[in-house]
């Protein structure tokens, strides 16, 4: 349940959050192109704190509110996309300090970390989620200024306890930052459990249509360190178009609906596809199978998402023919649109990826379940 006036996620986000004109009255938010804004004859800005689009819009300042409400955030920022709100995030650190990442993450972000660490003279360890005590083993008290984890982590969905890791993190000094894409704020709220920062790529669910490409960031806190965030964004230049935020505006007042939808299709493939004779082995939190299921049950409610990954009996060559074979599932790079997509991800991530060979990875999507099982069953027999 949101706090606003006691009505529930779900009504926030199909309404805006109860969002009127407030000119015409008008029920859809209008999308204001201007750069810049009249001051009044105080000479102070007509609307309090805009006057420059760089930093402000009215257009995305609706969006921002929405996204904090729904993390229980002390602020949210948009992005023009989501390497730039990590980038934000990490540009906040100095020579010398250290931070901790999983070896396992969007491979995207790890390896620009790999770059900007060197770059910056800031250390680095990985640590591997899947190993009882490798998070704490890799924070250095004192010296670690940020923890990054993401949960479910792309692309085999490992599962990090978001609450141990705040203990942990806090413990050594130390802010703990969450990639939640995957999750979403409607199954996940890591700020709830902890986490000073939740990340998202806005491309993804929350937008959820793949026609728009942004990121999110969120604190717990205004504090210090969340303004230098928002230096970053308003001087670095990373801010979203107007309408790419009324885009993702209009994507997230079904959010609710796509998640609830995808989730409940990602588990009934899940299950059927355990069973297939040329499927090794199923990746996804909602499963028991799942090493990270009890964790995910914990801190993830009313679903475990719409992805999953499958490990297929053959080898590389054999394993992406089979995402050439499906007729429903797109073979695309992505995740988290209306349509589902399915994808070899040692190939898109190349020689270097840490992804097994005969990893299939599933963004699973709003269409008919019993045909998206037909399509895999007749790929995977093809």
């Amino acid at each position: 349940m949101s706090k606003n006036n006691g009505l529930s996620t779900d009504t926030l986000l199909a309404q805006a959050m109860h969002y009127l004109d407030p000119v015409d009255g008008g029920i859809v938010p209008g999308v204001q192109m201007a750069t810049t804004y009249a001051r009044d004859l105080d000479y102070e800005p007509r609307a309090p704190g805009i006057s420059y689009g760089r930093d402000k819009n009215p257009t995305y300042l609706i969006a921002e509110r929405v996204l904090a409400e729904l993390e229980g955030a002390a602020g949210a920022l948009l992005f023009s996309s989501g390497l730039a709100g990590a980038a934000a995030l990490f540009h906040t650190l100095k020579p010398g300090d250290h931070v901790v990442a999983p070896v396992i993450m969007y491979h995207g972000l790890r390896d620009w970390l790999m770059q900007f660490c060197e770059t910056w003279k800031v250390d680095i360890d990985y640590f591997d989620a899947t190993v009882d005590g490798a998070l704490e083993s890799a924070i250095k008290a004192g010296c670690t200024r940020l923890v990054w984890i993401e949960t479910p982590a792309n692309p085999t969905w490992d599962v990090t306890d978001i609450a141990a890791a705040a203990k942990l993190a806090h413990g050594a000094g130390a802010r703990l930052a969450v990639d939640s894409t995957v999750a979403t704020p409607l199954l996940t709220r890591p700020l709830e459990l902890g986490a000073d920062f939740v990340f998202h790529s806005a491309t993804k669910y929350l937008n959820g249509h793949s026609d728009v490409i942004a990121g999110v960031l969120a604190a717990r806190k205004d504090d210090e360190q969340w303004q230098a965030v928002r230096f970053q964004r308003a001087f670095g230049g990373a801010i979203l178009g107007p309408m790419e935020a009324w885009l993702l505006l209009r994507g997230m007042r079904t959010l609710h609906l796509r998640i609830q939808r995808a989730c409940e299709s990602a588990m009934a493939i899940a299950r059927r596809l355990e069973s297939h004779g040329r499927v090794s082995r199923v990746l996804y939190p909602g499963l028991e199978s799942h090493p990270g299921h009890g964790i995910a049950r914990r801190q993830m409610q009313g679903g475990f998402s719409g992805m999953m990954s499958i490990l297929v009996d053959g080898d590389g060559p054999a394993t992406r023919a089979v995402a050439t074979r499906t007729r429903v599932f797109v073979p695309a790079t992505s995740l988290g649109g209306v349509e589902s997509l399915i994808e070899h991800r040692a190939t898109v991530e190349g020689p270097n990826s840490p992804v097994a060979p005969n990893l299939l990875r599933l963004s699973v999507g709003i269409e008919n379940v019993a045909d998206l099982i037909a399509d895999l069953e007749q790929a995977l027999d093809g």
